[in-house]
């Protein structure tokens, strides 16, 4: 009989909790709109731990204001793919995960991007979701690459999709012959491929598609080698170098000024942001430290400090800046680029421990129109040089919001 009483003890379990316990447990309501065509899902679990979780998901959406997804067998079929920056993912907090350095990937449901919540309401993973986005952007991508004027090549698309689809290697991997491709996405709407002796007209026309007003998507360009996709890492001496690091900073000036917007005010003021250029055409990214307030500083490649009174001090590698111990910067918490908090601000002295790009001198040069401005730096007294006599920009991106720019 011991061996009987073992399963009908089973029927004396404490039965699993029903949904209004859970919801009112956490101070929801039991009328949340879209709920009801939900309960299936909740009710098809038979362990305490996954209708706990469940209701869970339900309260995180509830608590960011989000609203509750369709039924899966609803939503599936309207499942996409997308790609953006890395920063804007982080930002919004929906689900994503990192595809390359710089842009994310994410999967939008109609119009709505999809939050993590909804998969554990669905019952189902992100591989799976993900995979099922792909096939339909797959289904939906007939069609030839347009081979445009400059001899660069254009995905045939043009249905705000067409940066997803660097998701579909197939699509575009063997348009060149025994040649890896380059690729650009500078808008959702725009796939842009060439083969590496056009890598010159591919930097053209991202800065066309730049100029056109279109959203910006990543201007930095990218590069598939074997079976890798990676941001093209272009150094010395190749001759598009300078144009691929410009693009590249682009891309971090748009991220800090988004970022700006979200920064606690009382924690101190967001350091201005620019770009400068060397004398050899080398963009520099540089922030502007003024005396007074709190700063919060990014990771440039300069600062350039003014004292209380709008005296220029000198520009300087901020590489260097642990070389003055008695400043200490505290990291912010934020999403995207990092920056440090700094309340002090730097004596004459130590300013000269760090490494010099430009004298105070010549740094109100640069700051005034049509005067000189430093070179960078060399062993031996700093050379000076003319923001208008250094290596003209590439014509695609004059105007393109740079911080200091050649004339035309």
């Amino acid at each position: 009989m011991g061996f009987f009483d073992r399963f009908r003890s089973r029927a004396d379990e404490a039965p699993l909790p029903g949904l209004p316990i859970l919801l009112e447990a956490r101070g929801l309501p039991s009328d949340l709109p879209g709920l009801a065509a939900l309960v299936p899902g909740f009710e098809a679990h038979r362990k305490e731990a996954e209708r706990e979780a469940w209701v869970d998901a339900v309260a995180s959406l509830h608590a960011q204001g989000l609203a509750l997804p369709e039924p899966w067998r609803d939503a599936q079929d309207h499942v996409l793919p997308e790609l953006v920056p890395a920063w804007l993912a982080e930002r919004e907090g929906r689900w994503y995960r990192g595809f390359i350095e710089g842009l994310s990937q994410r999967i939008r449901v109609g119009d709505v991007v999809m939050p993590a919540a909804w998969l554990t309401l669905w019952d189902q993973s992100a591989d799976d979701v993900m995979e099922l986005a792909l096939d339909h952007l797959r289904h939906r991508s007939e069609g030839a690459f347009e081979r445009l004027p400059s001899g660069a090549y254009r995905g045939p698309w043009r249905d705000g999709l067409d940066a997803a689809r660097l998701l579909l290697p197939e699509l575009w991997h063997g348009l060149f012959k025994d040649q890896h491709p380059f690729l650009a996405i500078p808008a959702a709407d725009t796939l842009l491929a060439v083969p590496q002796i056009l890598l010159p007209k591919l930097m053209d026309e991202v800065g066309r598609s730049l100029q056109s007003g279109a959203k910006p998507l990543q201007l930095a360009v990218m590069e598939r080698i074997g079976d890798q996709l990676m941001t093209a890492r272009l150094q010395d001496p190749h001759p598009m170098s300078a144009p691929q690091k410009e693009l590249k900073q682009m891309d971090l000036l748009e991220a800090l000024r988004q970022q700006e917007k979200d920064l606690d005010p009382a924690l101190g003021l967001p350091a201005t942001v620019s770009m400068v250029k060397t004398g050899q055409g080398k963009p520099l990214t540089m922030a502007l430290w003024n005396e007074g307030a709190p700063i919060l500083l990014p990771e440039t490649d300069l600062i350039a400090f003014s004292a209380r009174n709008g005296e220029a001090l000198g520009m300087f590698a901020r590489q260097t800046l642990p070389r003055i111990q008695e400043l200490r910067g505290e990291a912010v918490t934020i999403w995207g680029p990092r920056r440090l908090r700094y309340e002090g601000f730097p004596t004459v002295e130590q300013l000269s421990r760090l490494e010099c790009f430009a004298t105070a001198e010549q740094m109100k040069a640069l700051q005034t129109p049509g005067g000189k401005g430093p070179s960078a730096p060399k062993p031996g007294p700093p050379a000076p040089f003319s923001a208008q006599g250094a290596s003209p920009l590439p014509r695609h991106l004059k105007g393109a919001g740079l911080g200091v720019q050649d004339p035309e």
